[in-house]
């Protein structure tokens, strides 16, 4: 199984790039984020008609998850489930293969200790309760998306302009790593070892030719899935193209 993560930065102006990508790389599942959708609009056909069953949950110019895959999906959940209805859309959960995979678009936090920082902060708490509530670590489980934090030093282009910084600061760092500590591993590091890469470039300043990014998109699997995955790696084409996300796809592929 060929699985990918992608913050799409809106599926309606990225349609045409998604579809084309996964015909050229042939991936079984797509994990995106900031659809910036609202169901009624989401082009579950389009996916259709090249083969991927689709679940989503958006909302109008802002959040917004969603799965297409080329093989039946079970069991889906949005968000937490004690979220209110009108909570932001930022987590779907299915089952695929016997894979659970957990396809999240964790808060940006906007400013260091504002309220919307402390909600990115409190939201990965209930994320780690989450995987210890209902996932047993013994099993295949997939947590993937934009997490919005570079994990270590390895993960941005430069210590000394990111130190303190949204996305680099040590509340940050601690809170995603208590959720890796739930049992799992970052299979692009399981792979790739300390190699220097990103997902993710500014739009501004040339921060892309310059390779001035950030490796905040990311695909982690508990122990037993991890010991399946023969590969992993960034895909930079996509960031190259017109009107591009200022993302680009992960991907990993999986002996399931």
């Amino acid at each position: 199984m060929k699985l990918a993560t992608w913050n799409v930065n809106s599926i309606a102006i990225r349609l045409e790039a998604v579809l084309q990508w996964l015909e050229a790389t042939g991936t079984d599942v797509l994990c995106m984020q900031e659809t910036k959708c609202v169901d009624e609009k989401f082009p579950q056909l389009d996916f259709l008609n090249v083969g991927y069953n689709a679940v989503f949950m958006g909302e109008k110019s802002y959040n917004g998850v969603a799965i297409v895959s080329r093989f039946p999906i079970e069991n889906p959940q949005y968000n937490f489930a004690d979220d209110a209805p009108d909570a932001p859309k930022r987590l779907i959960a299915v089952t695929i293969k016997g894979v659970r995979i957990v396809n999240t678009y964790i808060p940006n936090g906007t400013e260091l200790w504002t309220d919307k920082f402390t909600f990115k902060l409190d939201w990965l708490q209930r994320l780690r309760r989450m995987f210890d509530d209902e996932c047993p670590k013994e099993s295949d489980v997939l947590l993937c998306g934009d997490f919005n934090v570079a994990p270590d030093e390895r993960d941005v282009w430069s210590v000394k302009n990111w130190e303190g910084k949204l996305h680099f600061s040590k509340p940050e760092r601690a809170a995603i790593h208590h959720v890796r500590q739930w049992g799992f591993t970052d299979v692009y590091r399981k792979i790739n070892g300390d190699l220097q890469e990103f997902s993710w470039w500014n739009y501004r300043e040339g921060a892309f030719p310059k390779n001035q990014g950030l490796r905040i998109d990311h695909i982690w699997t508990s122990q037993s899935l991890a010991d399946k995955c023969t590969n992993c790696w960034i895909d930079r084409d996509p960031r190259t193209w017109d009107r591009p996300s200022d993302h680009t796809p992960v991907v990993a592929d999986f002996e399931v």
